[in-house]
């Protein structure tokens, strides 16, 4: 096995509370990975296969990550790190270890069900990818983390989330307001998601300097968004044109997760909606997956699950007792 070594600086954080007293938390980490890892000054040198030395990479930085948020890197934080990253889960599969985004609860949000696992591989392999399932199931929520963990780890410059805003029935000059207060209803569902995901200053310190940007999808038209993490939520909503025009917006270094429920079109129904037609349209063209969620995936309260059975006996009930 050929090794490499990785050199991760210990910035902005005490060395004594992320490696623990007597190198507690290191230990933790050194007995679970098969390497070789030194502490020199300021510096953490990891020699390991590749594979293995990105993973110990990856901890570091989400234990540094926690330890700048909380101020506290508890052994069970590391073992929980370390284990979501490294081994196999309990049902010996392997686990979805990229996702990993501490909330503003200091929750770690992972994915919890097949079809939110088959998302978090599809994003990792594909640079355009369709989450397409009823309502509950995670798909905006869960891309959402993604995003937040892109741009957290630098692997994109900016985040860029965006909505039809077609529920109004009007155009969004005809609201009132500014550009933000038009279109804060349409982004609602992205705007609580970030808050979960983010303290409030960080939040705000993102969308000031335009790290993290929310607009809707009319004004996506003319631009070219690289090395850009790229969510399109409510795609059902958006126009064969409009699914179009947004999938050509996509640059250099670019990923776009585009979400919907084609059960809930708000299109006029003269109107082909776009998420119905790109199935058949980009279905065998490669770096694109489409991943479809189903009522096995919802994640809200219980009845969801019973309110979309209800719904789906009853658009296929044929009147007869």
């Amino acid at each position: 096995m050929d090794l490499v070594e990785k050199r991760i600086k210990i910035d902005g954080v005490d060395p004594l509370s992320l490696l623990g007293i007597n190198d507690s938390n290191l230990q933790i980490i050194t007995d679970r990975f098969d390497a070789n890892i030194v502490v020199r000054g300021d510096n953490i040198l990891i020699r390991a296969g590749e594979d293995e030395a990105v993973r110990i990479e990856k901890v570091f930085k989400e234990l540094m990550y926690i330890l700048d948020r909380t101020g506290i890197l508890k052994p069970d934080d590391v073992v929980t790190v370390v284990e979501l990253i490294s081994g196999e889960s309990a049902e010996g599969e392997q686990a979805d270890r990229d996702i990993i985004v501490l909330s503003a609860k200091n929750d770690l949000i992972k994915p919890k069900t097949p079809g939110q696992r088959q998302l978090v591989r599809a994003v990792r392999r594909n640079d355009v990818v369709f989450a397409v399932g009823p309502a509950g199931t995670g798909k905006t929520y869960l891309a959402v983390a993604m995003a937040v963990a892109a741009l957290r780890n630098k692997e994109v410059q900016k985040i860029v989330l965006t909505r039809p805003a077609v529920e109004a029935g009007e155009s969004l000059g005809f609201l009132p307001g500014d550009l933000k207060e038009k279109v804060v209803p349409y982004l609602r569902p992205l705007y609580d998601a970030l808050d979960d995901m983010l303290p409030q200053d960080k939040l705000k310190l993102y969308v000031e300097k335009n790290a993290i940007e929310m607009a809707p999808l009319a004004y996506m038209r003319g631009r070219t968004l690289g090395h850009s993490f790229v969510i399109l939520d409510e795609a059902q909503n958006a126009s064969s044109m409009q699914m179009k025009m947004f999938l050509t917006r996509l640059g250099l270094n670019s990923k776009a997760i585009i979400t919907g429920d084609i059960t809930q079109i708000d299109l006029p129904q003269k109107s082909l909606s776009g998420l119905v037609e790109i199935q058949k349209v980009l279905k065998n063209v490669q770096g694109v997956s489409f991943v479809f969620l189903d009522k096995t995936d919802v994640v809200r309260h219980k009845l969801v699950k019973d309110i979309i059975d209800a719904y789906e006996r009853y658009n296929t009930w044929d009147g007869k007792d």
